[in-house]
């Protein structure tokens, strides 16, 4: 050991014994066989062994930041959520970015919606938002989730990705015509996390001091101006610089340069909802900005970059079940799924104490939970009781709901969500194909033809039923499509 060496601190064992030789294993001899007493080498092995935990089933492959929102406007009108009571107010949050269908190890440069799940350290506890870069999904009903998933990874005999696969269920799935539209577009292959916007995309309740309760959504849109790829320049950089997105957004906060999202809100009085022209609660539909504008309420601001990936970004949960006071949630039947859902999908995936770890517990307050035991237990609660109630000064409950009731009638069993007025699975695929310039139509075309002359060569009802869902969104933007999969396909 050199003069230098002493100054270090002493590697150890996990129980903090020092480690004499981390070089050599122990052998019987100098050419003999490995000891099984040798606690470091078992040890390394067993913990290299077990170093990973299963990867997420979606959103797999992410990376994030933490930062602050500070609030901007008066919100109280519409909710009592503490961390939003005054302008100025500022809360720390951590912000993880994803792409939905990749493994771990997939391109960051790929069409793919990408998700925005954001969560608030706040006086009340974690509140988490758990959204994507797109208002709107592909199905409506928590139900299809894992049937589409299934659509989007790899086929069973394959092993890859198939095109007949994905466009199968999408031209059986009318409702996804819209959120093609937006992933086919322009805006399927940001150039960056901090070139794209954030959406909430799921409708939510807020109430407010007095108890009256509003729908509303949100929406974070970047102060970095939006940037996106095309499929072109995407292959370019997915190949040569899979991490793109992830070293991007590492940079930019190490250089000083903070990405900033400003948040607004749409609020709906909860009494216009039965009427409203589209069903409010349907994932696949966006209410119009003419109906409810925005309203301007913060800034979000990602500023410190996690120390370690594995620790803090993979170790994250977020769950949409996770509300404060004054937040809550609504009958929105994909939201209401993924209630369950992220919850279930953490305590397998990283254990039952997941919320325990630093970047899950929450920051402002400590939780008061009956719950103990379990893998990652760190025995935090000590002596105390964990039951309630109990009269050893143990954690009572409020008595008063975080949100408001949500009015329901009817009979129980399976239901299609009642239609509105204008309610239908292409109006408003229409409308944004309508809305984008001749050049982004060109490309959206053009990128579905892409995409669709993958179909196998035997299976022309797929294509054919998918074209139908975009003609019936828009008898031009159906006329071109096939033209353009007639030419690639011969």
């Amino acid at each position: 050991m050199t003069a230098q060496d002493e100054l270090r601190p002493t590697l150890t064992t996990e129980a903090g014994a020092p480690v004499a030789d981390n070089q050599n294993s122990e052998t019987a001899g100098p050419g003999g066989p490995l000891l099984i007493q040798d606690q470091q080498l078992f040890e390394k092995l067993a913990h290299f062994n077990r170093e990973r935990i299963p990867e997420r089933v979606v959103h797999a492959r992410g990376a994030g930041a933490y930062g602050t929102f500070t609030v901007t406007a008066d919100v109280s009108r519409w909710t009592r959520a503490k961390f939003l009571s005054e302008v100025g107010k500022q809360t720390e949050t951590f912000l993880r970015f994803s792409t939905v269908a990749g493994n771990l190890g997939a391109a960051d440069a790929v069409r793919d919606p990408r998700g925005f799940a954001l969560k608030f350290y706040t006086e009340d506890g974690n509140y988490d938002l758990v959204g994507n870069n797109t208002p709107v999904f592909f199905i409506k009903d928590a139900s299809k989730f894992p049937d589409f998933i299934h659509t989007q990874k790899r086929d069973p005999y394959t092993g890859s990705q198939e095109a007949d696969n994905v466009f199968d269920f999408w031209g059986l799935s009318p409702e996804s015509t819209h959120q093609v539209t937006w992933l086919f577009g322009d805006r399927g292959i940001p150039a960056s996390y901090r070139h794209m916007h954030g959406f909430g995309s799921h409708t939510y309740q807020w109430q407010n001091e007095s108890g009256e309760a509003f729908w509303v959504k949100y929406h974070f849109k970047t102060d970095q101006g939006i940037k996106n790829l095309t499929a072109q320049e995407a292959a370019v950089l997915a190949g040569s610089d899979p991490d793109s997105h992830q070293r991007d957004l590492r940079e930019a906060i190490e250089r000083g340069d903070f990405p900033s999202w400003t948040a607004y809100v749409q609020i709906m009085p909860v009494a216009e909802a039965a009427t409203y022209r589209f069903n409010p609660f349907d994932l696949t539909k966006v209410w119009s900005h003419a109906d409810y504008p925005l309203i301007q309420i913060g800034k979000l601001e990602l500023n410190r970059n996690p120390e370690n990936i594995f620790a803090e970004v993979e170790q994250s949960v977020f769950s949409p079940a996770h509300f404060v006071p004054g937040i809550g949630p609504s009958p929105d039947k994909m939201l209401q799924g993924r209630l369950f859902a992220y919850a279930d999908a953490h305590r397998y995936r990283v254990g039952i104490n997941a919320d325990q770890l630093p970047v899950n517990r929450p920051h402002a307050t400590e939780a008061r939970a009956n719950h103990r035991d379990g893998g990652l237990y760190d025995g935090r609660h000590g002596r105390a009781k964990n039951y309630e109630p109990n009269s050893f000064n143990g954690p009572v409950q409020t008595g008063r709901p975080l949100w408001s009731a949500i009015d329901v009638s009817g009979l129980t069993g399976t239901h299609e969500a009642p239609l509105h007025a204008e309610d239908n699975d292409f109006v408003q695929a229409g409308d944004l194909y309508r809305l984008m310039s001749q050049e982004e139509q060109e490309r959206l075309v053009a990128n579905l033809a892409d995409a669709l002359a993958g179909v196998s060569a035997d299976r022309e009802d797929i294509v054919q039923r998918a074209i139908e869902n975009f003609r019936r969104a828009d008898a031009d933007y159906g006329k071109r499509l096939e033209e353009a999969v007639s030419e690639r396909r011969g």
